[in-house]
């Protein structure tokens, strides 16, 4: 998501969540249980980040191209 509102980027598997990007908080944050093995996502975050603003900018483009449609 890269709403003006919302912006979420995560990793899962098997329809568990494994990682996510916490923008507020400014970091990733690892979601596996603790009885897990240990996982890492080293530059998850950072791709997250710039995978956000690519979103936005491709969001603003098409806003007016196609002249502000409904959501």
């Amino acid at each position: 998501g890269c709403s003006d509102s919302d912006g979420v980027d995560m990793y899962g598997l098997d329809g568990e969540e494994m990682w996510y990007a916490d923008f507020n908080k400014g970091e990733g944050v690892v979601a596996l249980p603790p009885f897990a093995d240990p996982f890492t996502f080293p530059g998850h975050y950072e791709g997250a980040v710039g995978n956000q603003g690519v979103c936005k900018a491709n969001l603003a483009v098409n806003i007016k191209a196609y002249k502000n449609p409904e959501e």
